[in-house]
């Protein structure tokens, strides 16, 4: 899989998903006065239209009192009460995707993983932009917050995608605790 670089990415498919998860993203901080430290857009391996999950430091405390439990908890998107949140405009983005080429109809290997590129840098290309709006808070109050795009199950792009996406202060717990490593090849 290519690394994300500028040139690869849909600039309309960016518009789209930056705009669907600006309203998601604005209504879960607004709705949900909590400490969030995790938000992160999660695709399939196809790259399909990705869906937001969060979690905050309240959220975790409800659902465990159990610091074991916690840390199995802590970055698992399923898990998360706020998995899906904003799908009412989420969900807008499926018209978008479906004018794509379908990536299970795609012979070609390189085509293949073209495609996947395209979409995969989309979504990350708009969350940057979005983090650059400040988005997700600035100065000191950015380094809260991991945000990251992830296939489902995860890979080492995952960590590479996080890298890219956040401060280094930021990552520190994320990397330690769920970050996938680096397949030998």
């Amino acid at each position: 899989m290519e690394s994300y670089n500028e040139k690869n990415f849909d600039s309309d498919l960016v518009e789209k998903i930056e705009d669907a998860v600006e309203k998601a993203v604005t209504k879960l901080f607004e709705d949900h006065k909590e400490n969030f430290y995790y938000c992160s857009l999660i695709t399939c391996g196809e790259a399909a239209r990705p869906v937001l999950s969060a979690w905050s430091w309240e959220a975790l405390d409800r659902l465990s009192e159990n610091d074991e439990d916690k840390l199995d908890l802590k970055w698992s998107y399923a898990d998360s009460p706020y998995c899906m949140f904003g799908e009412e405009f989420l969900s807008e983005l499926d018209d978008i995707f479906q004018k794509r080429p379908r990536v299970e109809d795609i012979d070609d290997d390189d085509e293949y993983d073209k495609e996947i590129s395209i979409r995969i840098n989309s979504m990350e290309k708009a969350l940057s932009n979005l983090d650059k709006k400040g988005l997700f808070g600035v100065g000191e109050d950015r380094k809260k917050i991991v945000i990251n795009v992830e296939f489902m199950p995860p890979d080492y792009s995952n960590t590479e995608r996080a890298i890219r996406l956040n401060p280094e202060d930021a990552l520190v717990s994320w990397l330690e605790e769920a970050a996938e490593e680096e397949e030998d090849c």
